[in-house]
């Protein structure tokens, strides 16, 4: 069972606030509309930081691939989607389970709840409110509903929102059904009941829909204190941390003027919110409805199926408060995976509405020692960054070595291209080439990515 598509604003600014709690407002970024849309609240004397964890429902038109606004209805609106098939999905050779999530970002929790709602003496509307969470994802374990009844999970303001269809009856008496985040702070769930011409509400005893868990997101000052999940290459025991020196990496619309070429690929990069906590990044490889992210991020269809991929989760201007509009689409079928050179390629349901952002290429050549990189990814789940200085120097962004060891001897490509914990999956770009000659998946300075010429030699044939 899915969704439908909604409209979600972010900050992406550092914030600095003193004194008494306060609130931050931010306006949409294209269009006439410039009222404030939502507000931050956030505890006093915060240290600067990248604000990408705390957003809010806004109209915002998306960007093209040119970087120019795209004319669209900004009115949420329903799409009809296809149930997730009763039969067991297939598991692909090679698989390799996670390794506990190491290499996932932790970006919320679960919380137990018991909420009923829908029939008979129980509310036809409940809200979720947990102040301070980033988003709020809702879990159903029970869809009872006559046909023609369907729920609704939104936002606060109902600028957001995604439509749940009665399943049949036999089928909702146990589900397991996760629902697309919404943004912020409150998710409103509702019962809309339809004509019931065989007046089957009368017989409503049974009836009733159960949401028992939710996943919510961390606050800004929570995230900041979250432990860094990247994996270390076997048998090294480099810093933690995976940012190497200074950080010199940006909002990717800082580069749109100055680096338009790696603006422009940085729209194939894809947020991957992973069983309601978890973050890595992706990207569609080729033309057809192919994305790459790491085995270790997820390695089956089950997985990939509840798995939120975020296109054009990208700040509006370098150093501004505002996203635009991200698309967010369901993942769908693993078609492979490999532990060893650590990549899954997967597809996703609804690919019409992400075809926009375009698609990178793998290079088949190493690249050689020294040659500068950039690396567009989403760590710690912010809005788009790109590691890798403006303009010519490749600063700390380079080719370290192009035959180290990763899980097999020369596996990988080093380099000292800041990532962070979220950062799995990214691709890393050659600047000569503008194509991929790695798939990041490393931390620890120096970091490092699986070869893009033994990814082409395993994944060619299914691209």
């Amino acid at each position: 069972m899915r969704r439908k598509v909604g409209i979600v604003v972010g900050a992406c600014a550092a914030l600095v606030l003193t004194g008494s709690a306060g609130a931050v407002a931010w306006n949409a970024p294209t269009g006439d509309d410039r009222r404030p849309v939502g507000g931050w609240q956030e505890a006093p004397a915060v240290e600067p930081t990248p604000v990408s964890l705390a957003e809010r429902a806004a109209k915002a038109a998306p960007v093209t691939t040119t970087g120019q606004p795209e004319t669209e209805d900004p009115r949420t609106h329903a799409e009809p989607v296809r149930t997730k098939p009763a039969a067991p999905r297939r598991v692909v050779e090679e698989s390799a389970a996670a390794a506990a999530a190491k290499g996932r970002q932790k970006v919320g929790e679960l919380l137990r709840v018991g909420k009923i709602l829908g029939y008979e003496q129980s509310p036809r509307k409940e809200t979720f409110r947990y102040p301070g969470a980033s988003y709020v994802k809702l879990h159903f374990d029970r869809m009872m509903m006559v046909p023609g009844d369907y729920l609704t999970v939104s936002d606060a303001k109902g600028e957001e929102s995604y439509r749940y269809d009665a399943p049949p009856l036999l089928e909702g008496a146990s589900v397991d059904k996760w629902a697309m985040s919404v943004t912020g702070d409150t998710a409103v769930v509702e019962m809309h009941r339809g004509i019931d011409p065989l007046g089957t509400r009368s017989l409503a005893g049974d009836l009733g829909v159960s949401v028992d868990r939710v996943a919510r997101g961390f606050s800004r000052t929570e995230q900041r204190g979250v432990p860094e999940e990247s994996l270390t290459a076997p048998g090294r025991t480099g810093r933690e941390e995976s940012v190497c020196g200074s950080d010199e990496s940006k909002d990717a619309v800082c580069y749109r003027s100055n680096d338009p070429v790696a603006y422009t690929r940085s729209k194939a990069a894809a947020r991957l919110l992973i069983d309601g906590t978890e973050l890595c990044t992706g990207w569609r490889i080729g033309a057809n409805n192919r994305l790459l992210t790491n085995n270790h991020c997820f390695d089956n269809s089950d997985a990939a199926y509840e798995t939120e991929v975020w296109f054009n989760y990208q700040c509006a201007a370098c150093g501004g408060f505002d996203t635009f509009k991200p698309t967010k689409v369901w993942g769908d079928q693993v078609l492979a995976t490999n532990h060893t050179l650590d990549y899954t390629l997967f597809t996703v349901e609804n690919f019409n509405a992400i075809k926009k952002y375009g698609y990178l290429e793998l290079d088949t050549a190493r690249p050689a020692k020294g040659q500068p990189l950039y690396v567009p990814q989403h760590p710690a789940g912010d809005p788009t960054r790109i590691a890798g200085v403006l303009g010519d120097k490749a600063g700390n962004c380079a080719v370290s070595d192009n035959g180290y060891t990763g899980y097999a001897a020369g596996s990988d490509v080093s380099y000292y291209c800041d990532t962070e914990g979220g950062s799995s999956g990214s691709p890393v770009l050659s600047r000569k080439t503008n194509k991929v000659v790695a798939l990041h998946h490393f931390g620890g300075c120096p970091n490092s990515g699986v070869r893009a010429d033994l990814l082409h030699n395993q994944l060619q044939s299914k691209l």
